[in-house]
């Protein structure tokens, strides 16, 4: 019995992001080091990927609308399956971010599209399959460090051939995602087209960025990663100085993200039936309250309990939010929704460890935590107000 389109594109979802995941977490500053970079070489390569994000997940969404979403998975698909064999050629930092930026778009362009996808096969129970979908990728996300981390252990005397295989591994998974794309059906080709005239792509582009729901709930999601960003940057340190070995620590990130993992599809069916504007608004105002919380506690119990919190919390938010802005936007524009909305995130993912560092160099890392609260309270606040009045 063939799978299901949603199925399959659930799938290669899962092994999409694993094979990206595994090719930075943990091997990225290893790597690094093993070049003969130093920390500042860590960050800037590091880095790469999430600019990459920012600057193209909005034009693949643009063009998802005009050509097509399996056209441009299927371009992501060739950068999935090439790029981790270019890791092999790698000798010097310079090559590694000419790599890291062409991998990035992988992911930039294969996120924004697949979701629009979703949203192209379903009217209802929209929030429902778009928790499903980013289940099955943080389930990716979740297992590529476990087994980089294996293959690395494994040839711990021997570095270079750890790195060897672990690309290798990583691009035998992109060929997979590459191949299975090709049984996805093609949307354009099997739903009539509308009679009229298709308006230009800088119509609708103009029409969603004076979206003010679509972009208040940008900012909301922008939030969220802002907060997410300054955890798991820095709660590392936090743990440590409260007296946590790294066990601990590990617990903590990984309930977190099990925590998201499980609880998506359920809020995600819960904004189906129940709304999605006041989830968005309570699981955010919630979320902040969490993070603030990191501040003050240091115990490991405390700081388990919390990672959990604020991982359900983020569920409530992103379930509701990719569907609300699927549910604003026309059936032309899903695609550049989606990309606006990938790109404002990797925004805020990468703002929260960069002003997080800041405040944490000033003030202590409690004041990370603290900074991530104040940016969530204000855009909930900016996102209520915004419901509360009548669109112009």
């Amino acid at each position: 019995m063939p799978l299901s389109p949603f199925k399959l594109l659930c799938g290669v979802g899962l092994i999409a992001i694993f094979s990206s995941t595994i090719s930075k977490s943990p091997a990225l500053p290893l790597f690094v080091s093993h070049l003969g970079g130093g920390p500042a070489a860590v960050g800037l390569i590091a880095s790469i990927s999430a600019g990459t994000g920012i600057l193209f997940s909005f034009p693949a969404g643009i063009l998802s609308d005009r050509i097509g979403r399996k056209r441009m998975l299927i371009f992501s698909a060739i950068v999935f399956a090439t790029a981790p064999f270019l890791y092999l050629v790698v000798r010097e930092i310079w090559q590694l971010a000419l790599v890291r930026f062409y991998h990035g778009l992988a992911t930039a362009i294969f996120v924004p599209v697949a979701m629009a996808m979703v949203s192209d096969l379903f009217q209802k129970g929209r929030g429902e399959k778009m928790g499903w979908f980013s289940t099955a990728t943080l389930l990716g996300r979740f297992m590529a460090p476990a087994l980089g981390g294996a293959i690395l252990g494994f040839y711990a005397t021997d570095q270079a051939a750890g790195f060897h295989t672990l690309y290798i591994v990583c691009g035998i998974a992109g060929l997979a995602v590459f191949f299975s794309l090709f049984f996805l059906p093609d949307l354009n080709q099997s739903t009539p087209k509308k009679p009229g005239r298709r308006p230009h792509w800088r119509e609708g582009v103009k029409e969603l960025l004076g979206n003010r729901g679509i972009m208040l709930t940008c900012g909301v999601e922008a939030a969220i990663l802002f907060a997410y960003g300054t955890f798991e940057t820095f709660l590392p340190a936090h743990a440590l100085m409260a007296g946590l070995s790294p066990y601990q620590i590990g617990l903590c990130l990984s309930s977190q993200i099990i925590t998201i993992a499980l609880a998506k599809p359920i809020m995600g069916r819960f904004s189906d039936r129940h709304g999605r504007p006041r989830q968005i608004f309570v699981g955010a105002i919630a979320a902040g309250i969490c993070i603030a919380f990191f501040a003050i506690a240091g115990s490991f119990i405390a700081l388990l309990v919390l990672s959990i919190l604020l991982g359900l919390t983020i569920s409530v938010v992103t379930s509701a939010s990719a569907a609300h802005i699927a549910d604003l936007s026309k059936d032309t524009t899903q695609g550049s929704a989606m990309g606006i909305l990938g790109s404002i995130m990797d925004i805020g993912h990468s703002l929260g460890p960069l002003l997080g560092g800041l405040l944490a160099a000033s003030f202590g890392l409690p004041a990370s935590f603290l900074g991530a609260c104040t940016v969530l309270a204000t855009t909930s606040l900016l996102f209520f107000i915004s419901q509360a009045r009548p669109a112009a």
